[in-house]
């Protein structure tokens, strides 16, 4: 379509070689990510989702819309996940050994300070209770997410779990759209904080919080 618009554009006059020429800047320049300005538009990818700039270079996002609903309520989940862990991380790593001592309780932190993971270690020091309690209130919300979503069925918004008791979420689709965008984006960079939190420790075993204290010590 494009050779034969471009042929017949040779024969017409500037103005409207010039006009021809703009229309097909822009058609290409539509069919371009965002993102990734050298590559095409992921197929799934339209631009319709809060937060998409066209950015799916693994392919993650699948080849029909069902797969591709699934990845981003994967996504919101696991970046709501990340902005509850990168605040709690460094909370731990400051607070946790004087609410231990003032409760006459043993710290959970590893012997270097930092907080317990997979990487540090110190798992073990984790009550078994903490556990089942996470387990299980994962599951209430996934209980009620899955409810929310069989009741509104195509009004369903992916990581809509019926929580939201400050009332937080407008009633408008613009500003709905606005309020996802910006979950999203907290999200993603949640997820990217909480890995550099791990690797940052693993490597160099020492406390973000004293890695990096202009970020979590007072200034005076």
């Amino acid at each position: 379509c494009a050779t034969l618009i471009g042929s017949a554009a040779a024969f017409a006059p500037s103005g409207l070689n010039a006009k021809v020429s703009t229309q097909l800047m822009a058609e290409k320049e539509k069919e371009m990510s965002k993102a990734l300005p050298f590559a095409p538009v992921p197929k799934m990818l339209d631009g319709s989702m809060a937060g998409d700039v066209g950015f799916d270079p693994f392919g993650f996002a699948g080849s029909d819309k069902e797969s591709l609903s699934n990845m981003r309520e994967a996504e919101i989940k696991h970046g709501r996940l990340a902005m509850l862990a990168v605040a709690g991380w460094p909370v731990a790593e400051l607070w946790d050994k004087k609410i231990a001592a003032a409760l006459g309780l043993q710290d959970s932190l590893t012997s270097t300070g930092a907080s317990p993971s997979l990487l540090n270690g110190g798992l073990d020091k984790i009550e078994p209770e903490y556990w089942v309690m996470v387990i299980a209130l994962a599951g209430l919300f996934e209980n009620e997410s899955r409810a929310t979503k069989e009741e509104k069925a195509k009004d369903y918004i992916e990581g809509d779990c019926g929580f939201d008791p400050l009332n937080f979420f407008p009633e408008n689709k613009a500003d709905q759209l606005v309020m996802q965008t910006k979950e999203i984006k907290h999200g993603r960079i949640a997820m990217m904080a909480i890995l550099g939190f791990a690797v940052q420790e693993a490597l160099y075993r020492t406390p973000v919080v004293a890695e990096t204290p202009f970020f979590f010590q007072p200034i005076f």
